[in-house]
């Protein structure tokens, strides 16, 4: 992970892995994945060159090659950007479902609703998942609660492109994985 992700991954109350969600301690350091970066060689997508990953960062901040190969990817799997920004879901304030009480961010969406409503057992549409450009707006969960802590114990802003085609990346990556050998 880049040192912006990392922060991104560690600002909840209770910081959890980008990858598998378990919970995160700062300060504690991965010694055995230090060492496998420090020996583990790899080559530059961009110019060829051979070194090992602990010095990839580095070098591809000065590999032109490296920047135009990133380029190609980013633009591959972009799409247009929208100009009717009424079309765009307000993705950062929330209701409460049960209560309409507005302008929670995620997070204070969570503890509003473990804090008030945790007994609740109405069936609602989480307004979160509702923002989302895959959501239904008009799903119910059965269990609103637990979907709460098990879909929301991160923001999906701080692992997902709203402006990238899926498709096109999906397509873009297994590409790139049979030729990037």
């Amino acid at each position: 992970f880049c040192t912006p992700c990392l922060q991104e991954c560690l600002k909840p109350k209770k910081p959890v892995c980008a990858v598998c969600r378990s919970t995160l301690s700062s300060g504690s350091r991965a010694l055995d994945l230090e060492k496998q970066i420090e020996t583990t060689e790899t080559t530059c997508n961009g110019c060829s060159k051979k070194m090992y990953l602990s010095k990839m960062r580095s070098h591809a901040a000065s590999c032109s090659k490296y920047q135009n190969y990133i380029m190609e990817g980013v633009k591959a799997v972009t799409k247009e950007p929208l100009h009717n920004t009424r079309n765009f879901p307000n993705r950062f304030t929330f209701p409460c479902p049960y209560c309409s009480e507005k302008n929670f961010d995620q997070e204070g969406l969570v503890e509003h609703c473990k804090a008030l409503h945790s007994m609740d057992a109405k069936q609602v549409v989480c307004p979160i998942c509702a923002s989302m450009p895959w959501g239904d707006p008009n799903y119910r969960s059965a269990n609103f609660m637990e979907h709460l802590q098990r879909r929301h114990r991160f923001s999906y802003d701080t692992f997902v492109d709203y402006d990238a085609d899926e498709d096109d990346m999906m397509a873009q990556v297994l590409m790139r994985s049979l030729r990037d050998k």
